[in-house]
Order: C-alpha cells, then structure tokens, then sequence
C-alpha cells in the first residue's frame, strides 16, 4: 500500500478537554452494549487510519479474561515526544484531551480516515476504570497506565524494541456501562465478522484478471451479468462462468482459514 510521506510527531496533536464522565451520552450514544462497542471501535479505528496511511499492516483484538479490551497494532506507534502545548509526552496527550489525536492535524499523513466518530482516545480512557498504553517507536518500548482518565503511570521507557505499533488494554467501567455477557458475546461476533470481512476483502485483492474485476464490480458495484459483460466486453456466459471459478477461490481460502464463507 502507499505511503503517504508525512512525519507524524506531537506538534500535529491538538488540543481541546472536555469532560465526559458525567455525560458519556453525547460521547458515545449509549452506555448499553451500543456504547460498550463505540469504545472499542474507537481504538480500532486509530489503527485503522494508521493502515489506510500505508504503515500498519496487522491490527489484532482481543478480548481478555474479566472482559479485558486488547486492540494492538504494527503501525509507526503514538509520538512519544513532548507536545509543544500540554507540556506532556504527546501520547498522554491523546489520552487525556479530547480530540487530540493525530488524525485532526493538517500535516499528519492521514489523507483518508478510518474513524467516523473522532471522539478520541481519551474518552475511551475517561470511560474505563483502567486503561494501560505499550507503544514500540524510536527503538524503545514505552508505558503508560490511567484510572478513570486519570493519569496514574506518567509515559516512560521500560526496553528498547526494533519494532514499531501500539498496543492497547482497557477494561470499561462497569459503573457506567450496562455490563451484560451479551453485550461481551455480540462484540466477540462482530469483531470475528470484521475480521473475516477483512480477509474476504484481502482474498479478493489478490485474485488476477479478470476473477478480481469481476467480484469487484458483481459485489462491490452491484452490477449484474450482463453489465459487466458490456464493460468486460465479453457476454454475461463468461461473466457467470469468471465468476463461478472466483467464488470457488475465495471459498477455498477462507475455509483454509477457518472462517465460515459467506458471499
């Protein structure tokens, strides 16, 4: 995937606080599982953006034992230099001041983005009764830990790593949320929905011509046969045939992986 070639540094994180713990509502929408997902969606997505931004290639979530939240990534990992305006290590920025993550600055590398939301990390920390942050950059390892937003484990370097990402754990908390074993269950599915959504979807990417043109204008474009013969030009036959033969590809792969196939 490109690269879009921008440093991604504290000064691109901006600043704004607000406090959200009396009013997680207007946040987030809901404080039943709706909400329980917001969260996780919202960590999800930083991830997200770091891939849409061409430097992260896998994002993992996990959720733990006592309903742990684990959402890591490989991407370039939260800046870890002092923000020029808090005066504070710009990944406890982005944690504790709302709309202070990277994707709102002008010069950050995020030509497209993957949340919708934008409601920050921090009301994900402000929300849970703990949340602790590992980030790999700049040839360390560094931690971070908070309590109900507040800082309690000012950023520090704990190791030093060759590698680069952020990892994530939070555990929301249960004076706010409606904590339900279906609400944990739902998620569970639907982060195993998205996931093998993103696998079908990398499958597809790596069919050749004309199996990848076909799917993706049959599913994607919502075209029928006979317009993606006149496009292909080529007769709808074929067109049913290509897309028969793709079908059987993309089943093949996904059983391999042990996902159900669903197209």
């Amino acid at each position: 995937m490109e690269k879009f070639e921008h440093e991604y540094k504290a000064d691109q994180i901006q600043v704004g606080l607000e406090a959200v713990r009396k009013r997680p509502g207007m946040y987030i929408g809901s404080v039943s599982a709706r909400g329980l997902h917001h969260l996780v969606y919202e960590i999800v997505d930083n991830s997200v953006d770091e891939a849409l931004a061409g430097y992260c290639k896998n994002i993992h979530v996990t959720i733990e034992k006592g309903n742990v939240i684990k959402v890591e990534d490989d991407g370039r990992g939260i800046p870890v230099d002092i923000h020029p305006k808090t005066k504070i290590s710009a990944a406890e920025t982005v944690y504790t001041v709302l709309h202070a993550g990277g994707k709102f600055g002008g010069d950050s590398g995020y030509k497209v983005s993957g949340g919708l939301h934008g409601v920050g990390a921090s009301v994900v920390n402000a929300l849970s009764t703990w949340t602790e942050v590992t980030i790999q950059r700049d040839g360390g390892i560094y931690q971070m830990a908070f309590e109900r937003g507040k800082t309690v484990k000012p950023l520090q370097r704990i190791g030093d790593s060759d590698k680069t990402g952020t990892t994530v754990r939070f555990l929301a908390d249960d004076t706010i949320f409606e904590q339900s074993v279906e609400g944990y269950n739902l998620l569970e599915s639907q982060l195993i929905k998205k996931e093998s959504e993103e696998f079908l979807n990398s499958l597809i990417r790596g069919l050749k011509y004309p199996y990848k043109e076909v799917i993706y204008l049959q599913y994607h474009n919502k075209l029928n046969s006979r317009q993606i013969a006149e496009i292909l030009e080529t007769n709808s036959a074929n067109v049913r045939k290509i897309s028969s033969r793709a079908k059987e590809q993309l089943k093949k792969g996904m059983l391999k992986k042990g996902y159900t196939y669903e197209f």
